[in-house]
């Protein structure tokens, strides 16, 4: 009776840590994707980047906002589909100044 138990609790543990491992990709994955898009690279290979870091079957989003740009990364937890919920992690960046522009005018007394 204790050993289906025990093996009942270790797998769980076992998922659940798979899950969290899950959600860690995500966070690197949408770091990985804001800091790409925030250098002005093309929208393909920031998606690119973003995917190579992010769990098997993740959507990614990337959106630009004024100066900001914003990647989502969404994806289902491993297993059996049983959880009723998605990971969910988004970055936000702002973008850098491409290269050859002037730099920011500072006021006159600076």
């Amino acid at each position: 009776m204790v050993l289906p138990v025990l093996v009942l609790v270790v797998t769980t543990l076992v998922w659940g840590l798979l899950v969290v491992l899950a959600q860690i990709q995500c966070v690197d994955a949408a770091r990985a994707g804001a800091r790409a898009a925030a250098r002005q690279d093309p929208e393909d290979a920031v998606t690119r980047v973003t995917r190579e870091t992010a769990p098997d079957g993740a959507r990614v989003t990337v959106t630009r906002e004024g100066e900001h740009v914003r990647v989502v990364v969404v994806a289902d937890p491993p297993g059996l589909g049983v959880l009723p919920f998605r990971l969910r992690e988004e970055a936000v960046a702002e973008s850098e100044e491409t290269a050859g522009a002037p730099p920011a005018q500072k006021g006159a007394g600076s």
